[in-house]
């Protein structure tokens, strides 16, 4: 059964540059113990027939095949425009003068 200390508690706050009160060194040593016990549990429960997986459930491909439709002619899209150029909507320039 994992023990972890307040020192030890201390040294991985250090570790992670946080700001931790004497008071909070208890109650984390507290919830990293659960963790640990919680990790060595699985580990127990693991075995060598099982295979690894990264999800729980089988994935599936969610995209839809990718066919050609008809769609708008660049003449018909650029139509509603406010404004083109060169075959694009002309739009303010939001950045500097670099291109």
């Amino acid at each position: 059964m994992p023990n972890i200390s307040r020192d030890e508690v201390a040294h991985l706050a250090k570790l992670a540059r946080l700001a931790v009160t004497e008071d909070e060194l208890d109650v984390f040593a507290g919830q990293l113990d659960q963790i640990l016990d919680a990790v060595a549990k699985v580990g127990e429960v693991a075995q060598n027939d099982i295979p690894p997986t990264s999800h729980a459930v089988p994935l599936t491909n969610i995209f839809r095949e990718d066919t050609v439709r008809p769609s708008l002619s660049q003449q018909q899209a650029l139509a509603g425009a406010p404004a083109a150029e060169e075959g694009r909507f002309r739009v303010p320039r939001i950045l500097g003068e670099e291109q």
